[in-house]
């Protein structure tokens, strides 16, 4: 994986897509926005217009898992998405353990003092930016 560049990461949803932006070097994540669409086509095409304008080196895609730590039935639909994004855009894709992301993405925004339904409507950016952070945070730093 490389040392430095951008990095996009995916809180993938089968309604909305969070995506959330950082920096390898910095090492701080950002919720950057939420795709809404449903349709494939239409969420890769806005996804590409994301890469094309941010130049990632890499992508990070949350995967779900139970407390226990095992795959469900979204786990392997986020691993798909993980795959269809290497295959169209030709970026590494890193897959990170994103229990408990939304909760606390939740807390977050909460903690700011924005209502519900402010809320709801940036939830999946902030719990794209917990993924991304906590990739962050567990990355060996490069000397």
């Amino acid at each position: 994986m490389p040392d430095g560049g951008t990095v996009l990461a995916f809180d993938f949803g089968t309604r909305r897509i969070g995506v959330a932006v950082g920096e390898l070097m910095l090492g701080h994540a950002r919720p950057l926005s939420t795709l809404a669409a449903e349709a494939n086509e239409t969420r890769f095409a806005a996804i590409g217009k994301l890469i094309a304008e941010w130049q990632p080196t890499q992508l990070v895609v949350g995967l779900p898992l139970s407390a226990a730590g095992e795959r469900h039935a979204m786990s392997e639909r986020c691993e798909r998405f993980a795959r269809q994004l290497e295959g169209r855009f030709g970026l590494p894709v890193v897959r990170v353990d994103e229990r408990y992301s939304s909760v606390e993405a939740e807390s977050r925004l909460a903690a700011r003092g924005q209502d519900w339904s402010t809320r709801k409507d940036t939830l999946d950016a902030e719990a794209a930016a917990t993924i991304l952070q906590s990739y962050f945070d567990e990355r060996p730093t490069p000397r």
